[in-house]
């Protein structure tokens, strides 16, 4: 692996949105950043100020191979932070009672099982100092959901926050630090434009979050402004 005095991050999912703030914020705090997309997408525009700082690798995670080859192209990389932001949901007004199979497993797959899967396949490129994040939601909390709605997206969130459980278990002797971050309700193209927060509102606040508890080993719920989040 290589070393570099600057601090670096992994960034999958970064072609709009959250995940294109995370690579603007980073950057703009002189980062290294390595981030993804799933087609051309207009990290290349940042590219073209960024330098050498910013590269951009394709993956769509919900394809093993694409995941396997993304890994050993980067094998040689080490970085302070691995950051997963992968989110679908279906329409809002369906439950889990009408909700077809096909469209529960899209939302599943996509919200859990592959961020999952990047976080099996790459935390070992995260120094021994670094963290270990992923994007989750305040509607992935079950002891918070008093009003019921956004059935399956809820389950997919709640679905990653258990299975980052499951692996801070699994790795209980790691000091790294684990997170399972909420942003906020942010008026992006998923949260839709009466969303409570803009961008400006979440992401720097969310990066402030995420450096406030480095060096902290374990696994934290934490929103946007630091606040633990009940599981």
């Amino acid at each position: 692996m290589t070393a570099t005095s600057e601090k670096s991050a992994l960034l999958i999912g970064a072609s709009r949105g959250l995940g294109y703030a995370l690579v603007e914020e980073y950057l703009n705090r002189g980062w290294r950043v390595v981030a993804t997309e799933r087609g051309r997408s207009k990290l290349h525009e940042l590219a073209e100020t960024a330098g050498e700082r910013l590269e951009i690798e394709m993956v769509d995670i919900n394809k093993p191979a694409d995941v396997d080859a993304l890994r050993e192209r980067l094998a040689a990389k080490e970085f302070d932070l691995l950051f997963v932001n992968a989110g679908v949901k279906n329409d809002d007004r369906e439950t889990i009672a009408d909700v077809s199979t096909e469209e529960f497993v899209r939302v599943m797959v996509t919200n859990a099982l592959s961020p999952m899967r990047v976080v099996e396949s790459f935390h070992d490129l995260v120094r021994a100092t670094g963290i270990v994040a992923v994007m989750s939601s305040g509607q992935g909390s079950i002891a918070n959901n008093q009003n019921g709605g956004y059935e399956v997206y809820r389950g997919s969130k709640a679905a990653l926050n258990m299975f980052m459980r499951s692996f801070a278990a699994r790795h209980r002797d790691d000091q790294r630090t684990l997170q399972v971050l909420a942003p906020g309700w942010v008026r992006t193209d998923m949260g839709g434009p009466k969303a409570r927060l803009d961008i400006q509102g979440s992401i720097p606040n969310l990066i402030n979050t995420i450096e406030a508890h480095a060096g902290e080993p374990g696994l934290q719920y934490l929103d946007y402004l630091g606040r633990t989040v009940p599981w």
